[in-house]
């Protein structure tokens, strides 16, 4: 865990993980699931400091997690999103951008809500990868998102359903924002893999083969924008 300055000048604390050569590599910071920050959400950052990027957790809850969904709810209802998204994950990305390297932005659920707002509050931010998430879409403004972004959506998503990444796709192209988008015959939090066996949510169910299809779109695309 380290500590990093938010635009306000306030401090934040956030999970780090780098490859063997950090220096002048490229940065993304990954924003969490409603769960907090956890040994799940670590584990993608590691996973993303084993392909070669300084990775960022910004720890949104301020120490909080639970694997509990009404506690979830409870955490993310009491989550500022305007400030997460233009104080601590714009300043996550500050920070990594101080060290060198272009620098992305990734989310997973509540994080790849988080990851559009942060889009529209972060111009330091180079590229974004979105993971079935989505705010409503009058809180994006489209016209200020200037790099290329990419998206992983569930087909038989119950907490964003499909009509909403239309919507979201007709928006970002009126505004000519770059995007591609994938869709997979999968269930909300298909890339999670703890979303398994009797502890996962029913809406919720991890899928293999889907995981590893969007995370190597994700790599490339991310070794395409982000070196």
């Amino acid at each position: 865990m380290i500590q990093f300055q938010r635009p306000d000048g306030q401090q934040a604390a956030a999970y780090l993980a780098e490859p063997a050569d950090a220096a002048g590599a490229p940065g993304i910071v990954v924003i969490q699931e409603w769960w907090g920050l956890n040994d799940q959400i670590r584990g993608v950052a590691d996973r993303l400091a084993a392909a070669g990027y300084r990775a960022l957790v910004p720890d949104l809850y301020k120490g909080q997690s639970t694997v509990e969904a009404e506690e979830a709810h409870h955490l993310m209802d009491g989550l500022n999103f305007g400030e997460a998204a233009s104080q601590d994950i714009r300043g996550a990305v500050q920070h990594l951008k101080a060290g060198g390297g272009k620098v992305g932005v990734t989310g997973f659920c509540m994080g790849g809500a988080l990851t559009l707002l942060a889009l529209c509050n972060a111009p330091e931010a180079d590229a974004g990868v979105v993971w079935y998430g989505c705010p409503p879409l009058e809180y994006i403004d489209a016209s200020k998102i200037s790099v290329p972004l990419q998206g992983h959506w569930a087909e038989q998503d119950q907490f964003f359903p499909i009509a909403t990444v239309d919507a979201l796709a007709a928006k970002l192209t009126e505004a000519g924002v770059a995007h591609e988008f994938h869709r997979y015959l999968a269930h909300h939090a298909f890339a999670n893999e703890t979303a398994v066996g009797p502890a996962r949510i029913p809406a919720t169910q991890y899928d293999a083969v889907w995981a590893a299809r969007a995370w190597d779109r994700t790599l490339r695309f991310l070794g395409r924008t982000l070196g």
